[in-house]
């Protein structure tokens, strides 16, 4: 993976934001209800919430340097809103 390339850049960020995605459902939340510890979602779900803004601004620029037609983009948003859906956007990016 590059990080000089948007593409790159997009497939990191990718990563970041699904692997906190993932922490924030099976790690913080159980911590917030089981151990009564609300603490483990302020903060992962403030990182979640930065990777997610980064996401947008990443889908963003590869949408116009690489001139992504409308399916790939409502493919990569919507990826971003299953638990393993980055993932998956994140291996079809590789097959291209």
């Amino acid at each position: 993976m590059q990080f000089t390339t948007s593409m790159g850049r997009l497939r990191i960020i990718t990563l970041l934001e699904g692997l906190s995605y993932i922490v924030l459902l099976c790690i913080a939340m159980p911590l917030k209800y089981a151990a009564d510890l609300p603490e483990a979602v302020s903060i992962v779900g403030s990182l979640h919430g930065l990777f997610f803004g980064l996401y947008l601004i990443a889908v963003a620029h590869v949408t116009f340097v690489h001139r992504w037609s409308l399916v790939n983009v409502l493919f990569a948003l919507g990826a971003a809103f299953l638990p393993l859906g980055n993932f998956l956007l994140d291996r079809r990016l590789l097959r291209k």
